[in-house]
């Protein structure tokens, strides 16, 4: 038995975008993004209060990067992963970790613009750090796929999904158009349908009520 629980546009996007790629069966727990994350019975499966947590194999595994390992050991057929002593096993390690220092910019942006909820709370100096701290990972990103159709030769891979999915959430705070390379591998990636079985539904309430958070600016009221 597989169980995911999940957030919609968290990094437990991740996971399920994983799972839908690998076939396996499985099931998800769509829980709201609110305290109830802390709650006692949440807490057992996630003691840090977040998503994603997965049940498998009766072990439950927490940490995006750690199920993406998890996943891809448990299903090698997918061709998602780099076993050990695999020539890229180091490269897809580096790439599959980077979406979280991509995420953790994310992270702060997403409470400067839509956690904190009075512009006095709120810091124009983060909010532009962080912002341009997100453009030099786009640039890095960038570099790598420079002559290359994934971030590894091998082809694509779950590193392709993990930092694909934090420039998902990245994109509301920092444009990737001037990025060539990235911008081509991106419209690539999520052209893809499992990428699209893991949005959210139609409806579902979702974190970021706008495309598109400037570094700054006085927010609208409510």
């Amino acid at each position: 038995m597989i169980r995911l629980h999940h957030c919609h546009e968290t990094r437990s996007m991740r996971a399920l975008w994983l799972l839908h790629e690998i076939g396996a069966d499985f099931n998800v727990v769509v829980h709201p993004f609110d305290k109830r994350l802390r709650s006692p019975e949440y807490l057992a499966l996630n003691p840090a209060g977040r998503v994603p947590a997965l049940e498998i194999d009766g072990r439950i595994v927490w940490e995006s990067g750690a199920i993406a390992e998890v996943l891809c050991d448990r299903f090698p057929a997918a061709g998602l992963g780099r076993a050990p002593g695999e020539e890229e096993r180091a490269e897809w390690l580096i790439w599959l970790h980077f979406a979280e220092t991509i995420s953790q910019h994310t992270a702060a942006l997403t409470q400067q613009h839509v956690v904190l909820y009075e512009d006095s709370m709120r810091s124009p100096i983060v909010m532009q750090i962080e912002a341009r701290r997100l453009e030099k990972c786009y640039g890095a990103v960038n570099g790598r796929l420079k002559g290359r159709a994934h971030l590894l030769d091998g082809g694509f891979s779950a590193a392709d999904i993990g930092v694909a999915q934090a420039i998902y959430m990245a994109r509301h705070f920092a444009h990737i158009e001037l990025f060539a390379d990235l911008d081509a591998w991106y419209r690539r990636v999520t052209a893809r349908p499992a990428f699209a079985a893991s949005l959210p539904p139609e409806g579902a309430p979702r974190l970021y009520a706008r495309e598109f958070y400037p570094p700054w600016e006085t927010q609208p009221d409510g």
